[in-house]
């Protein structure tokens, strides 16, 4: 009846143009038939409505509503049989409607999503013939309406069913492909849910869906005027941390273009992609791809921070530029959103148009939180580790102003990288700690040291001190520098303070890699400024003991390394008041070592106090450790380093001093290999006789030098005395310490 009657009754009715009466009789076949609780009745309805909308033709559209909605109730009947007649029915209705169905796409769509997953392949089969129908009208027309589209394709697209997700990226390539439709203008309601689908087991899903992005992709790099890179930054920054290597390296990938194409307006979201960027520095060979993208994207971003950053005026600070699509809550809260879910990312937001002109600020704060939090983490590896030093370098020479106000929270931090295992780590740490130490910004008030128990009071230059030895005033007034002298700010010193701290508290750091820093330092900054300030701080430390290390290994460093070549030639001569303040300021230090006491005055052509603080050696304790480095000094002074002093013992007659030094020095060793050695090069020294010319009378430059200097030896040997005087008292306290340790651990 249904198939011969109701088609031609329906005719009959559109013929009149009596609405009323085609209504009624869908509605007869909607209530009584499609939806019955019998099963052959919801069939014959079906195949009911599927006839009255042949029968209707072009003015199918007029009723699509009524015809629909029944049918779309009946894709979730229990019965596999009906759902099929209703994925049938469907067909017929969609294909005399054609592009009438627009409207009603969503609820299509809805409808179809569900049967994706069907588990009976009768079912799946006719959706898919119903779906392929549904894309050629979408393609086919200008009506679509996207921006209704989009809220629904965001819903569906967090679906787990693969079928679900498979039919949703075939939607997706479909619209991608039509010139009508601008699906990338709502890109960034979709793409967290395309980077979920990317994770998916199916080889083929996660194909379709690399397909579906690289598309984007190439149409972001065509038109990146058009797109809104603000917007989508902290999706990017989620994804780039993904566990699964494929979304990671996608990821990856589009943020390296997104830096790249957008430029400064990716700098509000710098942590965040720090964040996920830093780590992936330090992957090895089985993730290779992802490393080396991640190396561009950090090289990019770095070179998007610029001088102007560090205007103080915070309305200054930010860099006008062609807008890209931004908005207000992704520029003021660009960090958060790598905590929030998936309802936060899909958020529609509206954007300023191409004309307008946005305001990029960088987050420093932010930066500097991230790197230092990836400073504290141990398990970092390496390469993230010196990537972190560079940023903070780069900071430091960008925006030196902004990034002092966070130096007294790195500063700790950065003292104990110092111990790190690798060498380059410890070279960019230095850098950054030399730039710190040295950069103008730190003399500026209120950015100085916050513990000024530590430090010289005020932002000031390093100066050599009125006497030596002695720190200066507060009023700091400065005697003439060195022109060779930089101007130190306010943190060297504190820096000088807290390294020797370190030294003191890590004795294996100061075995195995002092000598290492200190000789990196003096090539970064001022040599002489270093050792000037560490004697000024040694002649102050309680520690006797580290004081005698710590000198032991700041006088083999400044005898032996070729870092120090120009000091030593300064000190050799003592032909200006600042090297005879330098002397003088390092002796009292180096009095704390007698040994190294002695070689300070062999380096300074000073023979006749050698050999009187030589005399003095009879007071001391002498012990194996005193004989060891009198040893080494002997092996010192058949080196290169003291070529000179070797040549002046051809003038026996102005260098009496001299060969009575070593004759002390001879008289101190056992018979040892040194003794053998240093007795040997004395036999060698000329009779005086032998060697005499007729300007023989005339004194030498040496002896010009010596007594020009000005330099109160008498003073400094009382001083020597004094602070061995010291260590004696200390050694006597620590020996009669452990002999009560030792009484108790008998008794």
């Amino acid at each position: 009846v249904l198939s011969s009657s109701l088609p031609r009754l329906v005719r009959e009715f559109v013929a009149q143009n009596n609405a009323s009466q085609i209504k009624h009789v869908i509605q007869i076949l909607s209530q009584e038939f499609a939806l019955s609780q019998h099963p052959h009745s919801r069939k014959g309805g079906l195949i009911g409505l599927a006839a009255c909308s042949i029968a209707l033709g072009k003015d199918s559209g007029l009723y699509l509503k009524e015809l629909i909605e029944p049918v779309l109730t009946c894709f979730n009947d229990a019965d596999s049989r009906l759902r099929y007649y209703a994925c049938e029915a469907l067909y017929n209705i969609v294909k005399v409607a054609r592009g009438s169905v627009l409207p009603h796409f969503n609820v299509l769509f809805d409808g179809l999503s569900k049967l994706a997953a069907d588990p009976d392949p009768n079912v799946k089969s006719g959706s898919e013939l119903l779906d392929r129908l549904l894309k050629d009208i979408v393609t086919e027309s200008n009506q679509f309406d996207l921006v209704g589209f989009i809220p629904l394709l965001r819903e569906r697209i967090y679906s787990n069913n693969q079928y679900a997700r498979q039919f949703i990226i075939s939607w997706i390539l479909v619209l991608e492909s039509v010139p009508d439709i601008n699906l990338l203008d709502y890109l960034p309601e979709i793409l967290d849910g395309l980077f979920q689908i990317l994770g998916d087991n199916s080889k083929e899903i996660r194909k379709m869906c690399e397909v579906a992005l690289g598309e984007f992709l190439k149409e972001i790099k065509k038109n990146p005027s058009s797109v809104k890179f603000a917007e989508m930054a902290n999706i990017l920054v989620i994804h780039c941390q993904a566990a699964d290597d494929l979304i990671q390296l996608t990821a990856m990938c589009w943020m390296r273009e997104f830096i790249q194409l957008a430029g400064r307006v990716m700098l509000p979201y710098s942590s965040g992609i720090l964040t996920a960027v830093l780590p992936c520095l330090s992957y090895d060979d089985r993730k290779k791809n992802i490393k080396e993208v991640a190396n561009v994207c950090n090289q990019s971003l770095m070179k998007l921070v610029i001088p102007e950053d560090d205007e103080m005026d915070e309305a200054k600070q930010s860099m006008t530029l062609p807008a890209e699509p931004t908005s207000e809550e992704s520029v003021s809260k660009p960090e958060t959103a790598s905590s929030v879910g998936h309802t936060a990312l899909n958020q529609p937001l509206s954007f300023p148009c191409s004309s307008e002109r946005i305001q990029v600020t960088l987050n420093l704060d932010g930066i500097v939180q991230v790197l230092d939090c990836h400073l504290h983490d141990t398990s970092i590896g390496m390469m993230t580790r010196i990537a972190v030093l560079k940023w903070l370098y780069h900071l430091y020479i960008k925006t030196p102003r902004k990034m002092f106000r966070h130096t007294d929270s790195l500063f700790p931090i950065l003292l104990r990288t110092l111990s790190d295992e690798s060498d380059e780590v410890i070279l960019k740490d230095l850098e950054v700690l030399a730039e710190i130490a040295s950069s103008p910004a730190g003399q500026t008030e209120g950015h100085g040291p916050s513990d000024g128990s530590d430090v010289r009071p005020g932002p000031v230059e390093l100066h050599v001190p009125a006497r030596a030895g002695q720190l200066s005033s507060s009023g700091m007034k400065a005697l003439e520098c060195s022109p060779s002298t930089p101007t130190m700010n306010s943190y060297f010193y504190k820096f000088m303070i807290n390294l020797l701290k370190r030294f003191s508290s890590e004795r294996k750091l100061l075995e195995t890699r002092g000598a290492f820093i200190i000789r990196q330092l003096c090539l970064l900054l001022n040599a002489e400024n270093i050792f000037h300030s560490m004697a000024d701080i040694l002649l102050r430390e309680e520690d006797l003991k580290f004081a005698s290390t710590m000198v032991h290994t700041l006088n083999t460093i400044l005898l032996t390394s070729s870092e120090l070549f120009q000091l030593r030639n300064q000190l050799k001569d003592l032909k200006t008041p600042e090297s005879r303040n330098l002397f003088c300021c390092l002796y009292r230090s180096w009095c704390h070592n007698p040994v190294t006491t002695v070689s300070l005055c062999f380096l300074t052509q000073n023979y006749k106090h050698a050999y009187d603080l030589i005399q003095k050696f009879g007071d001391l304790e002498v012990t194996v450790d005193f004989l060891t480095e009198v040893d080494k000094l002997v092996q010192l002074i058949e080196c290169p380093i003291f070529t000179y002093l070797r040549l002046q013992l051809l003038d026996v007659k102005n260098n009496p001093y001299l060969i009575k030094a070593l004759y002390g020095l001879l008289m101190l060793l056992p018979q040892s290999s040194a003794f053998q050695l240093l007795s040997h090069r004395l036999q060698y020294v000329p009779n005086p006789e032998l060697m005499q010319t007729a300007d023989s009378t005339k004194p030498s430059a040496g002896f010009k030098r010596t007594t020009a200097s000005n330099i109160d030896y008498t003073e400094l040997l009382q001083h020597f005395e004094k602070v061995q005087n010291k260590h004696l008292e200390a050694r006597h306290q620590r020996a009669g310490r452990a002999e009560q340790l030792d009484r108790r651990v008998i008794l």
